[in-house]
């Protein structure tokens, strides 16, 4: 280690802490998190596409989703459908939480990702990107379906 004069050691203090502050608050991928039978439904460029998966926690936390990104939607939302007297409702829903040793599907008719303003076609392999509530995300790929042609 080469000397340095003591004028420079608040210079490389705040260098060491400026760099330690830009790395993400927690890098990489959520632990004990895996994804299964991921999937979205692709109807017209005009109606919102469906993305389908299980996310499954080996973990002893639980798992909080916060949302979720993709290129190939104009957004891409964390949904719930809902029945309210009879009537099925889409609830766009802030989180989700995966229960420690547990898991959460997300299916037609219950939990979704809402794609809005789609940009894929049947058969493509879409990015899609999960963030969750440490700041930790896990990228995956999801094979586009039609409604006849869905897993």
């Amino acid at each position: 280690m080469g000397m340095f004069a003591l004028s420079e050691v608040p210079m490389r203090i705040t260098l060491i802490l400026f760099c330690l502050l830009a790395l993400p608050a927690a890098a990489g991928t959520p632990s004990g998190i895996t994804v299964t039978k991921p999937w979205m439904r692709y109807l017209l460029p005009s109606i919102p596409a469906g993305g389908y998966l299980t996310l499954q926690n080996s973990g002893d936390n639980p798992a909080i989703l916060t949302g979720a990104a993709s290129p190939s939607c104009g957004a891409l939302m964390l949904h719930e459908t809902q029945d309210n007297s009879g009537m099925a409702m889409m609830m766009s829903m802030p989180t989700v939480t995966v229960p420690p040793h547990g898991s959460v599907s997300f299916a037609p008719g219950g939990y979704h990702l809402m794609c809005m303003a789609p940009k894929m076609k049947v058969g493509d392999q879409v990015p899609v990107t999960l963030t969750f509530q440490d700041g930790t995300t896990l990228p995956l790929t999801m094979r586009v379906y039609s409604a006849t042609t869905a897993p």
